[in-house]
């Protein structure tokens, strides 16, 4: 009987496991020093929903939070006079992992305000706020994929910052977001910047996506639409993976590759099955590849470790899931129509469980 731990043989093809969860037990208990010495993570996400969560079960947070609300920080400053202190310490949890990289991987993300999510300006201000008051080499800070987020990635990469973005839900938003990183990369380098120092995170979310697919196709109702369900992100994913290819394995970067500016790394985030009716490992097992950064919450790096299976898929299926997508169009199913909705509900759920921790620390 094979004893390997799975997720460590993630590592050893070539994919980074993050931990889609930060919380002060997980820092103070020595929970996180644990999943990297036994584990292999090498990064950590967090986000406003993450940490509502953490700072209304952890007891680690009561002190400060009684210390704040005595402050004449707003409920905002609040939140963040909380938060970066553990996105500092998580910084330095996985330095050793960010050096031994060369900075490929051991890095903490922070998420700007999601009430930013449509406006540029106050976007860039946030970012450059949040990246100096962390002051941490490998903290990424999180943008959102919308038009201005994207437009703050092209912005913020061209000044040397490390830019994570998330709420990718279609290769449309996938595609706006890896020409603004290429744009950004080549007004960095014009401009003297080492090439090293760029570095950029595409999260792609997977599960959300076949929530709401499967929905419509219950609703249609026939045989061929029940048997598409719980393979649209899936889909989506190995359409990204293979646009990546194209792209930094291709003529278009190879001017910044040899140069010494790295791809884009290609995130899969919400990997959490939300179908009981589907493997709980589902969108883990099918996207291993190399290049790559899974980011597993609890549950899910919890079972994978226990009952996963390591071998390289990514690259499998492309034309099975082009297939998918066209079954889809066929049945009045546009992936990039429900991307745009997922973007839009993706922020609000933020600016909810943001404003439900904001109004806490009140």
């Amino acid at each position: 009987m094979n004893n390997e731990n799975p997720l460590l043989a993630l590592k050893a093809l070539g994919q980074h496991v993050w931990l889609d969860n930060l919380t002060r037990t997980l820092l103070r208990e020595g929970g996180l020093e644990s999943l990297i010495a036994e584990d292999g993570l090498d990064g950590v996400t967090s986000n406003p929903a993450i940490f509502e969560k953490a700072i209304a079960t952890s007891p680690y947070y009561r002190e400060d939070i009684e210390r704040l609300r005595q402050s004449n920080l707003d409920a905002e400053g609040r939140y963040e006079a909380l938060v970066i202190p553990d996105i500092q310490a998580a910084c330095d949890v996985l330095l050793p992992s960010y050096v031994a990289s060369q900075g490929e991987t051991g890095y903490v993300s922070l998420e700007i305000s999601p009430h930013l999510a449509c406006d540029l300006a106050t976007t860039e201000a946030a970012v450059r706020r949040l990246h100096a008051a962390v002051g941490r080499d490998n903290v990424l800070i999180k943008v959102p994929g919308t038009s201005a987020g994207v437009a703050a990635l092209e912005q913020l990469t061209a000044a040397g910052i490390r830019i994570n973005v998330t709420l990718i839900f279609s290769l449309v938003q996938y595609e706006a977001v890896v020409q603004a990183y290429l744009r950004s990369a080549q007004r960095w380098l014009d401009s003297g910047g080492e090439a090293r120092q760029v570095r950029s995170v595409a999260s792609v979310f997977l599960s959300r996506i076949d929530t709401l697919v499967d929905k419509r196709l219950d609703a249609i109702g026939t045989e061929q639409a029940k048997a598409l369900r719980g393979k649209s992100g899936i889909a989506l994913a190995k359409r990204c993976h293979a646009r990546y290819l194209e792209i930094f394995h291709g003529a278009a970067f190879a001017t910044l590759a040899r140069a010494g500016v790295p791809p884009q790394m290609l995130l899969w985030a919400s990997t959490g099955s939300k179908n009981p009716a589907f493997s709980d490992v589902l969108y883990v097992e099918a996207l291993i590849g190399a290049e790559t950064i899974t980011t597993l919450p609890d549950a899910t790096l919890a079972a994978f470790r226990d009952h996963g299976h390591a071998a390289a898929t990514l690259s499998a299926g492309s034309v099975e899931a082009l297939t998918h997508i066209d079954a889809l169009a066929h049945l009045d199913i546009d992936l990039n129509t429900i991307g745009a909705s997922l973007q839009r509900d993706g922020v609000k759920l933020f600016v909810e469980a943001y404003d439900k921790c904001c109004l806490g620390l009140a």
